[in-house]
């Protein structure tokens, strides 16, 4: 099991969080957290970088 030191709302202080077994199978990429003090959950989003290529109309004009 995987442990972090987050900030807790309900406990209103620095908790340790814990990543409990994951139903889904995400294995160590799960989102899902819980307080080892109160047991509230916590999600944390994880995306995969996205590049984003921006051509300026000219230069498409250009290329065409």
């Amino acid at each position: 099991m995987r442990f972090l030191e987050l900030y807790c709302g309900h406990c209103a202080t620095v908790c340790v969080f814990e990543q409990p077994p994951c139903e889904d199978e995400h294995g160590a990429d799960c989102d899902e957290w819980v307080c080892s003090g109160c047991g509230e959950a916590l999600l944390i989003a994880s995306f995969p970088p996205v590049r984003l290529e921006r051509r300026s109309a000219v230069a498409a004009r250009r290329a065409a």
